[in-house]
């Protein structure tokens, strides 16, 4: 059975977290605790911010140039972990968040996943048939057919041939007869 790392963490971070805040509360105070909770989250909303705007204007000058923003949209998603880290209280999840805010963590973790995302893009254009294939392609994608080049086959099992008489007979409504 392999093992999945989320529901460990999903049971080792509360459980580090509660233990920061007892060691933490003891040495510097209960309220001197609170309001480093309280200082994180604002300092990480900030920060939020800040990096956040950045990297936008990042990915769209990217894609203005017709590249594909692949490290800084990995870049965004770290960012927002970090500042969703930051708001959520605790002392572990603080410090894992600052980490993510920094630039050179967030390259080294780039470098451990570059190679395993794959990145898909669509082209809104259509295949044309090559010029040695027959046929007078123009750069404008149309391709010219004579007529000795196209032949129509219609299919006496489709809805629209004329086999069938579909499209000869003429629409009455619905429940009239012809």
């Amino acid at each position: 059975m392999r093992f999945s790392i989320i529901p460990f963490l999903l049971l080792a971070i509360p459980l580090a977290e509660i233990a920061a805040f007892v060691v933490i509360g003891g040495q510097i105070g209960v309220w001197a605790t609170l309001g480093m909770v309280f200082l994180t989250a604002i300092i990480g909303s900030f920060l939020l911010r800040w990096q956040g705007i950045g990297l936008f204007n990042r990915i769209n000058a990217e894609m203005r140039s017709n590249r594909i923003p692949g490290r800084d949209l990995v870049h965004g998603v770290m960012i927002l972990v970090a500042g969703i880290l930051l708001l959520t209280p605790g002392f572990v999840t603080d410090s894992l968040g600052f980490l993510l805010f920094v630039p050179a963590v967030r390259d080294l973790v780039w470098r451990l996943l570059k190679d395993r995302i794959v990145v898909q893009t669509m082209s809104a254009g259509f295949q044309t048939r090559r010029p040695d294939a027959g046929g007078n392609a123009r750069p404008d994608g149309v391709v010219d057919l004579d007529e000795d080049e196209f032949k129509r086959h219609t299919d006496p099992s489709s809805p629209w041939s004329d086999e069938r008489g579909s499209l000869n007979k003429p629409d009455n409504g619905p429940g009239r007869a012809d």
